[in-house]
């Protein structure tokens, strides 16, 4: 929906191309149109996912810096750090569809 003039854009999953991956409710994007086409649609650099769900990291093996898979509320799976739970949000790149930080609150 366009902020000024509520108009309803409507978008298919080819048209968002990989930030499909990434769509939350009321997340702000940025569509960029040629004539009434839209040619592009960018999306925050970084957000905040909550973890929907991964395995139990193994305890006591932080040292080695291990990684596993976690599917994020939106359904993409992408690596994160063996300390990460379900339920957890997390800061991710968008961009290179990577784990950041781990969000407290």
């Amino acid at each position: 929906m366009d902020n000024d003039t509520f108009e309803q854009v409507a978008l298919s999953a080819e048209q968002l191309g990989g930030a499909v991956d990434f769509l939350v409710d009321n997340l702000e994007v940025t569509i960029a149109f040629h004539g009434a086409d839209p040619v592009e649609v960018r999306i925050p650099a970084h957000m905040n996912i909550k973890v929907a769900k991964t395995e139990p990291g193994l305890r006591g093996d932080t040292a080695t810096g291990g990684s596993k898979p976690a599917t994020l509320e939106t359904g993409v799976t992408l690596q994160v750090p063996l300390f990460v739970e379900p339920g957890e949000t997390i800061r991710i790149d968008t961009r290179e569809r990577r784990y950041i930080e781990r969000v407290k609150g």
